[in-house]
């Protein structure tokens, strides 16, 4: 039922939508949040009770990874609804809400379904919801990183495609016509006597084609484009959560080609791909002009960490993989909506023409600086625990060099994000610029902020219980 009701509320929110317009639209979106929300922590709490819960004969299923997810989702598509309202015009409302909660439930279902088909369906939806999104502006640019983004992600998503056909003919090839044969569990459960080479070429298709959608390099060409060119809520849902439902495809699959082929080969693969990410994301970051690409470079960085973590394996760092996911997304996606109130008071994204924000915009100034902190893995954040975990992971798994070689290009990228930071935050105000701070404005991002102290200093119940669950099913 809870199941249900997560995949129905943005559903029928984004359809009544459609119909209204002004206040009542307003009122609508910011329901269907809520309600999403609701059900993704009804979820959560199921899954820690029972282990998993199902839905429709056990098409919808979710275990401690999907419900992890879908808190997740829940949450980052909560504030981006919150923000919505002061990015949107009120005549544009029902161009815009519509389209960001059936971006919402195509993400959801994602990951929540057990059918590796209707993922991958789900998963080409999300780039269908959102693509309209980033041409919301209707501009040039952001036309032409439309197109670019519906080009790149369906032809990575046409990719995993032949990389899920490979595995259902090697599964029909082995066991023959088994029930349910795409399944997760029947995958999981036949996978140790798949044959390991046709398995091997498989996740070699489905890491290209699911990684395009999670922005890994050099596949990530799309994602500096329509992150910046996006409006602010829908920036925050792709960066925070979007890319990670990419990951999360390539996760699932990792566990099937691990009990086929042995971890190695995942594992190199994922070490050199988040190397490469690493080292794009630090060349650009080191002189970045743009804050809205700075965040999106800064996301393909910290997707190449999460690959290190799940590369490097082991309990250690998968669980740093998956908290690193969850920690990034509450930052990044802060981000994003502060950047949204920046440029709407600047006029402009260009990082030479924003200074003097501490003094301009005292509150939207200082959660910046405080969520570019976090973003940077300083103590007592987050993601400077996740990312302690994935690098000590590295070392004990004797990728000493790839983890040094890690470590350097995120000095790079933090070296390069500070010296932004620092030309936006201090010098003299440019232009009239003043912010009418309300404190309801500030909570929720502030919640989001301290949620990422508390995953820093002191992690909550069941926190613990949760990435135990995750890794028992990745790293068995």
């Amino acid at each position: 039922m809870s199941l249900l009701l997560l995949l129905a509320a943005p559903l029928a929110g984004a359809a009544v939508l459609t119909r209204a317009v002004g206040g009542v639209a307003r009122a609508v979106n910011a329901l269907t949040a809520a309600v999403t929300l609701a059900a993704a922590a009804a979820v959560v709490a199921a899954v820690a009770r029972q282990g998993s819960v199902t839905a429709l004969d056990g098409l919808l299923r979710a275990d401690a990874l999907s419900a992890w997810m879908a808190g997740l989702v829940g949450l980052i598509a909560a504030l981006a609804a919150l923000e919505a309202p002061r990015q949107v015009p009120p005549d544009e409302g029902r161009r815009f809400y519509p389209l960001l909660h059936l971006f919402t439930f195509t993400m959801l279902l994602a990951v929540t379904t057990d059918d590796v088909g209707l993922m991958w369906v789900a998963v080409e939806g999300t780039t269908l919801a959102s693509v309209f999104l980033v041409n919301f502006e209707r501009s040039r640019s952001s036309l032409e990183a439309s197109y670019k983004y519906l080009l790149i992600c369906s032809v990575g998503v046409a990719i995993a495609f032949a990389g899920t056909v490979l595995v259902y003919f090697a599964d029909v090839q082995q066991f023959g016509d088994q029930a349910y044969a795409l399944r997760w569990t029947t995958l999981l459960r036949l996978a140790p006597g798949l044959p390991a080479p046709v398995i091997q070429l498989a996740f070699v298709f489905l890491l290209v084609g699911y990684g395009t959608k999670a922005g890994l390099a050099p596949m990530h060409t799309w994602l500096p484009d329509a992150h910046s060119e996006a409006p602010a809520p829908v920036s925050a849902l792709m960066s925070g959560v979007l890319l990670s439902v990419g990951l999360y495809a390539v996760l699932r699959f990792k566990a099937v080609v691990d009990l086929a082929a042995g971890p190695d080969f995942a594992g190199r693969l994922l070490v050199a791909l988040g190397l490469a990410s690493l080292g794009v994301a630090a060349a650009f970051l080191w002189a970045p002009r743009n804050y809205k690409r700075m965040l999106a470079y800064s996301s393909v960085e910290h997707v190449g960490v999460v690959c290190l973590g799940l590369g490097f394996g082991g309990p250690l760092g998968v669980a740093g993989a998956v908290l690193h996911i969850g920690n990034h997304a509450l930052a990044k996606s802060v981000l994003f909506l502060l950047s949204g109130r920046i440029r709407a008071a600047y006029g402009t994204a260009e990082i030479p023409a924003v200074s003097g924000l501490l003094r301009a915009m005292p509150v939207t100034g200082r959660g910046f600086l405080v969520a570019m902190l976090a973003l940077m893995g300083l103590p007592p954040f987050g993601l400077f625990v996740s990312e302690v975990m994935i690098f000590a992971a590295g070392f004990q798994a004797g990728y000493a060099p790839a983890a040094a070689l890690g470590l350097a290009l995120l000095v790079v990228a933090f070296s390069g994000l500070l010296r932004a930071a620092h030309r936006m935050l201090y010098g003299p105000v440019t232009g009239q610029v003043s912010e009418n701070p309300h404190w309801a404005s500030a909570l929720p991002l502030g919640v989001a902020l301290l949620m990422l102290v508390v995953t820093g200093l002191a992690w909550p119940p069941g926190l613990a219980g949760a990435l135990g669950q995750i890794v028992s099913l990745l790293a068995p």
